[in-house]
């Protein structure tokens, strides 16, 4: 059974993800169009760096063109978030996306954007995945496709790149040069962020920026432990800020000047902060259920409402669509800002955070500690909770029942937005999901100390696992 999850279809090359299973998914994408009104539907089609993307991506536009559509075929590996820009500019009717973003290297992905640039909601992908589950049923001998030779290809860059420009303050970092370091995790940001910072001296000092399929051995996710290397050149070289994109180049990861990496949670708060105190915007912010309550607390202080949603950043693209947010993040690393695309963007959220850098003049470990004095410490993690075959069929039974307690702390408030979450005593919360593919319980806590949050963590396995 072939299904989306949060951000589309992945699985293992040659198990499930093959060129079988590509022509029988973008088939479905394409008839889910049709009975959408888009008969004649332009959808960009875009890739990653990873084993056979460029391939699987020619073979869907094939796909696509026998169906009398219009596929643009981006001409190199691309970000997701140009994909998403490239759809809005050229007023496009979807995009697929080859990508598995920051997952190991022997896995693949599609990824489906709508019209408007964002992730399909659940609702779209549900449809596709009828589409998919009625093509098996019917035996569908196999997907007629066009050679993909002779398709239009199409540079994404410029547009994009000039947006971003627009979007960021470059004269300030002209004015105010960063010394910098950049890990590309050999993912599609490279001839992106490293074209988009300014020229001249200091030069940014770049880290794993060609392609490698097997991305060095590791997972091209800008996580603490991939952005080590990251880490050890900035304090080598005394630099000001270590900036990464994901192997898609919608997550970002920040290093500080002394080599530290500071969560995303952080930056999250960090950016919100910016953007309300120095450049004024109050719209409003989005945050996922998972995501730290500093963002309510900013949002709180400069009198502007706070929307929380389920885990995804589709939910958080439909409040920037509707006009509810400015800004909109999820602890997973992902952030985009009004005006933009309704879809998570690390280039962009790596150059706000150099603006940020530039025009408040302190070294990053400085502004956190101002944050800290100014809306209170926020200390936050996630950790993964493996259960048996077993344990797991009972756990969303366990997840139905109202907590009183976690560990020695009284539960105050219990919100279902999406899994279990609960409000402590304290100010801290917990929130227990389900992953949706592996027997495995997600654990998301925040408290105000480090200690707090290792005991948090601690008293909500031993819950769970009573």
């Amino acid at each position: 059974m072939i299904k989306f999850g949060t951000s589309g279809w992945r699985a293992i090359i040659g198990e499930e993800f093959t060129f079988n299973n590509v022509r029988l998914v973008t088939m479905a994408i394409a008839r889910h169009l049709r009975a959408a009104g888009r008969p004649k539907a332009k959808v960009v089609v875009g890739y990653d760096t990873r084993f056979l993307s460029g391939r699987f991506s020619r073979e869907a536009s094939g796909v696509l063109a026998a169906q009398g559509m219009t596929p643009m075929l981006s001409d190199r590996d691309v970000p997701t978030p140009v994909v998403a820009y490239t759809i809005i500019r050229k007023k496009l009717d979807g995009g697929i996306n080859f990508t598995a973003s920051h997952n190991p290297p022997e896995y693949n992905g599609l990824k489906f954007s709508t019209a408007d640039g964002a992730p399909a909601p659940p609702e779209v992908t549900r449809a596709i995945e009828a589409e998919i589950h009625d093509l098996q049923r019917r035996h569908h001998p196999g997907v007629p496709a066009i050679s993909p030779e002779g398709l239009t290809e199409m540079d994404c860059r410029p547009a994009y790149l000039k947006r971003i420009r627009e979007l960021v303050d470059m004269d300030l970092l002209r004015k105010r040069p960063l010394k910098l370091g950049v890990d590309f995790l050999y993912g599609t940001s490279r001839g992106y962020l490293d074209t988009l910072l300014p020229k001249g001296r200091p030069a940014p000092v770049l880290l794993h920026n060609y392609l490698d399929p097997y991305f060095g051995g590791s997972t091209p996710d800008c996580s603490e432990a991939n952005l080590r290397a990251l880490g050890g050149l900035v304090r080598e070289k005394g630099l000001d800020l270590g900036l990464s994109t994901d192997g898609d180049g919608d997550r970002f990861g920040i290093v500080d000047e002394t080599g530290t990496y500071v969560r995303p949670n952080l930056v999250l708060g960090l950016l919100a902060w910016y953007l309300a105190e120095a450049k004024g915007q109050r719209t409003g912010l989005g945050t996922t259920v998972a995501t730290t309550h500093l963002l309510q607390k900013i949002a709180k202080r400069y009198t502007m409402p706070c929307h929380e949603t389920p885990v995804g950043f589709k939910y958080l693209g439909e409040l920037f669509l509707s006009g509810k947010i400015h800004f909109g993040g999820e602890e997973s690393a992902g952030l985009s800002i009004g005006g933009h695309v309704p879809e998570k963007d690390g280039i962009l959220a790596c150059l706000l955070v150099c603006e940020m850098r530039a025009a408040w003049d302190e070294p990053l470990s400085v502004l956190v500690g101002r944050m800290f004095r100014k809306f209170g410490p926020y200390h936050s993690t996630r950790a993964d909770l493996h259960l048996s075959a077993s344990a797991y069929a009972k756990a969303p039974e366990r997840l139905e029942r109202d907590p009183k307690t976690i560990g020695r702390l009284k539960v105050r408030k219990i919100i279902r937005l999406d899994g279990l979450k609960c409000l402590l005593e304290d100010g801290s919360w917990v929130l227990f999901r389900l992953s949706g593919t592996e027997p495995v319980v997600r654990i998301y806590a925040e408290a105000a100390a480090p200690r707090a949050l290792e005991a948090l963590i601690a008293a909500a396995r031993k819950h769970f696992s009573q």
